[in-house]
């Protein structure tokens, strides 16, 4: 992923060159086509709080920032773009745009009242493994869902105006329900969140005691859709900006003295990774406004992207930091944070085990890929 400002113009001082406010997934871009999201924004306008944060994602929603729809990778560059300055806000961002689009692949007269409110704030909450799963009870015909239990992970749930939250039938099957986060009955515990990285998005356990739900789609339909392979596609361009984010750390500190072999080294690198995961990025987004990213096809290019990317994170946060020692570590809060942040943020990759996935679904294609 190249910067926008990475060829300085004419009389235009270098230290302007190596800030660049946004990153672009295409190495040759028109004006017309930069960033059409985020309106070529300068660095100072990008998001660095939460409500910032969930103030722009609205924005974006409203512009029609969904994947798939002809406009994926100005989606993904957004996400990337605004990552690279705060991993917080792209963070706070993501499930936002997430949940819209989840509404928007929805059934057609399946929506639940609060998905037309202007300016709804929302969030995905999909993780499992609580000591008292969530469980739902059907209302009457056309009447919400009571649904009671512990869900883990729900970031921002007190920020938060409305969340799409999975269920686990009796039958077995994970349902998805839209929840009005307003209501009583729902009891945050940020308590629980003791991170040192991403400390501004709590993502602890919620509470649900007889909370009304609204079924979005049959049971299943949420992991069978063609955009939760994407969607996990938007997270890593997440990581990617992050991963961008430091390594423009370290061309800055290089351009302020003369470099050595070994920095030269590093970013050398560092460079490598980081244009394999931009160029991995591209092509998904291809793929999926082009129609072939669905089923098993986009499961397997998700895993694929996800890996190259998160390996892309790793190796610059470990580059950057045996380049540069410790003091931006300890002195540049900037710097700290985004480590920390990704650091976090990343291992929403597990790491083998999604390894081991990505190999599983090799071997049951039934034909070596390459």
């Amino acid at each position: 992923m190249a910067p926008v400002s990475a060829r300085p113009r004419k009389n235009q001082p270098v230290t302007e060159s190596i800030a660049p406010a946004q990153v672009v997934l295409s190495p040759v871009l028109t004006g017309a086509d930069r960033l059409s999201l985020l309106d070529a924004r300068p660095a100072e306008e990008f998001p660095r709080d939460v409500a910032a944060a969930l103030e722009l994602g609205v924005v974006l929603g409203a512009r029609g920032a969904l994947p798939g729809s002809g406009e994926t990778r100005a989606l993904w560059e957004a996400l990337a773009s605004i990552a690279s300055h705060d991993l917080g806000a792209a963070r706070a961002i993501e499930p936002h745009l997430d949940a819209l689009a989840i509404l928007d692949q929805a059934p057609s007269g399946e929506l639940p009242p609060i998905a037309g409110t202007v300016g709804c704030t929302w969030g995905v909450f999909a993780a499992e493994g609580s000591p008292e799963p969530l469980r739902a009870r059907a209302g009457e015909s056309g009447s919400p869902w009571s649904i009671s239990g512990i869900k883990p992970w729900c970031s921002l749930a007190d920020r938060l105006d409305a969340a799409l939250v999975t269920v686990t039938l009796d039958t077995g099957a994970r349902a998805l329900f839209a929840v009005d986060l307003r209501q009583s009955g729902i009891i945050t515990d940020n308590s629980a969140w003791q991170a040192r990285g991403l400390t501004e998005i709590p993502s602890g356990p919620v509470r649900f005691a007889d909370v009304l739900g609204y079924p979005v789609g049959e049971p299943g339909w949420y992991l069978t859709r063609p955009g939760f392979s994407w969607g996990g596609i938007g997270v890593a361009a997440c990581w990617f900006g992050g991963a961008v984010g430091l390594a423009r750390t370290l061309f800055a500190a290089l351009q302020r003295r003369e470099p050595d072999p070994i920095a030269l080294m590093h970013l050398g690198a560092i460079d490598e990774v980081l244009q394999s995961a931009r160029r991995a990025l591209a092509e998904a987004a291809y793929l999926v406004d082009n129609g072939d990213a669905e089923g098993a096809e986009g499961r397997l290019l998700a895993k694929r992207v996800r890996a190259t990317v998160a390996r892309a994170c790793e190796v610059v946060a470990e580059r950057v930091g045996h380049s540069l020692g410790p003091a931006p570590l300890a002195q540049d809060a900037d710097h700290a944070k985004r480590v920390a942040d990704l650091q976090l943020y990343v291992r929403q990759h597990h790491a083998e085990r999604d390894e081991a996935s990505l190999g599983g679904a090799l071997v049951r294609a039934g034909s070596a890929p390459w």
